[in-house]
């Protein structure tokens, strides 16, 4: 059979095999573009959310060390205050909260920092160096603030390379073996449908050629016939026309009548 060394679809060929791989051929190139559309998308977004890693990094480094010198400096100015703001805090200033974004169907984990109830340590500073500790705690909200930024970009990061390579091999998949096989199955068919339509086509000649021949055959042998039976016909007559007339057989004279 032809194109049996080939990957494909073991189906029957026919003309609804034909019809249903074509459908199935359209219907893996539109999901090849979409996924090949999808994959874009996603690394445009990835691309992105890398770009901002690194710029948020660092930033990072900048906002960590600003921090870091306002607390040396309200410690040199206020003295050891931990021990108040450790005694005034009951439990978390800051909260984190978490939402979902949709990517062209890949849901991203976002952090969102709200601060929850009031300042539990706002009198902090009143004896002493309460600019400091005000600029403090500024530079550390802004510091805290980047980290769950930072922390949402990290989980997307991770997130959109899963999500890419799933797709990639999705759409490679999709490439290389199933618009393939569906092809190789397409050819299959046609070329059987082919090649039954020529065996029907060479099988209706030799039939219409026997009948031709049958027919001549039919023909000669019934003029074989008709000169054996008008061989006989003339035999026959010429026989009847030898023979001597009788006069009184014959019918055709007409009676005379006498007055």
């Amino acid at each position: 059979m032809s194109g049996g060394g080939k990957d494909r679809i073991a189906v029957f060929p026919s003309r609804m095999a034909q019809t249903l791989m074509k459908t199935r051929l359209k219907g893996a190139q539109k999901g090849h573009s979409l996924l090949k559309k999808k994959a874009d998308a996603l690394n445009m977004r990835f691309r992105d959310i890398l770009k901002k890693i690194v710029e948020n990094k660092v930033l990072m480094g900048e906002v960590m060390k600003n921090a870091a010198f306002s607390l040396a400096e309200a410690k040199f100015h206020a003295g050891d205050f931990s021990h108040t703001v450790i005694q005034n805090v009951s439990q978390a200033q800051y909260r984190v909260r978490m939402k979902k974004e949709n990517v062209v169907g890949v849901f991203l984990p976002v952090f969102d920092a709200y601060t929850d109830g009031p300042d539990a340590y706002d009198l902090t500073g009143l004896g002493k160096g309460g600019a400091n500790i005000a600029r403090l705690k500024k530079n550390y909200n802004k510091a805290i603030e980047l980290l769950v930024e930072l922390a949402t970009l990290q989980t997307c990061f991770i997130t959109l390379d899963e999500a890419i390579k799933v797709t990639n091999r999705r759409v490679n998949a999709i490439e290389h073996v199933i618009i393939p096989r569906i092809e190789n199955t397409l050819t299959y068919i046609v070329t059987e449908l082919d090649e039954m339509e020529r065996e029907e086509f060479f099988r209706m000649k030799k039939i219409q050629a026997n009948k031709k021949k049958l027919k001549e055959q039919e023909a000669a042998q019934r003029a074989i016939d008709d000169a054996a039976a008008g061989n006989t016909n003339t035999t026959s007559g010429n026989s009847s026309s030898d023979a001597p007339r009788n006069i009184f057989s014959n019918e055709d004279d007409l009676p005379v009548l006498f007055n």
